[in-house]
């Protein structure tokens, strides 16, 4: 289940990675180390987009965290449309986070599955489900719809052209199953009913901000890209 964690992942490295790339002298040094020991000032620090600038003009020799990387690339695009809010961002962080490794896409009804998977499989898995399955089921919905709809726009579009469901259909589907877990009682628990909801009245805004991610700003492994299927 994806939760909206990706801050509390960060490494070592990662704030190492921070001080690094935006000390200008020994001073600077010193304090950037003090603000990163507080919650509330690390992320306005995270904000600062020198930090985009340092990951993408050193994409072949960084060393840090998935997490970190992607929820300062993340956080960048959702601020260009409006999306302020660091929760959110932490959710679709760690979404993009765990589907960037193939074994993140399968749904929890195909766990043990590694050949395709259809959104449509997932709705029929619903009919039969218990009410904990049919939330982690329609959150997954939600996520891989949004993941799809965001990184994999173009392959999407291209094989609507095919007949396959085409983007205004998984919008549809991820906005309608992020408002039914919204409201979950597992959700509520998780405390990520704000989300959902957030992400049900904005899922095309997201959608957006993660075309730009995925045109502008990011390079997925060949590995994930070859292993959706629609």
């Amino acid at each position: 289940m994806i939760r909206a964690n990706c801050r509390e992942r960060f490494t070592a490295a990662d704030f190492d990675f921070v001080v690094r790339a935006l000390a200008r002298s020994r001073i600077d040094h010193v304090s950037l180390i003090e603000l990163l020991g507080d919650a509330e000032t690390r992320d306005s620090v995270l904000d600062n987009p020198r930090l985009v600038d340092a990951i993408l003009s050193n994409a072949g020799q960084l060393c840090i965290s998935s997490h970190f990387y992607f929820y300062v690339l993340a956080r960048h695009v959702l601020r260009d449309v409006g999306i302020n809010d660091r929760k959110l961002c932490d959710y679709v962080a760690s979404l993009l986070e765990t589907f960037s490794r193939v074994n993140g896409l399968h749904a929890p009804h195909v766990s043990e599955d590694r050949g395709r998977q259809y959104v449509s499989d997932m709705l029929i898995a619903l009919t039969r489900a218990t009410s904990e399955q049919a939330f982690l089921l329609r959150a997954h919905v939600g996520n891989y719809s949004l993941f799809l709809t965001g990184i994999f726009h173009e392959n999407t579009q291209r094989r609507s052209l095919r007949g396959a469901p085409d983007l205004a259909f998984y919008e549809q589907v991820g906005r309608t199953n992020y408002q039914l877990v919204a409201s979950h009682a597992t959700a509520r628990r998780c405390e990520l009913s704000d989300v959902y909801g957030e992400l049900a009245d904005r899922f095309r805004e997201v959608r957006l901000a993660l075309n730009r991610l995925s045109d502008q700003l990011l390079n997925l492994d060949e590995e994930v890209n070859t292993s959706l299927y629609l």
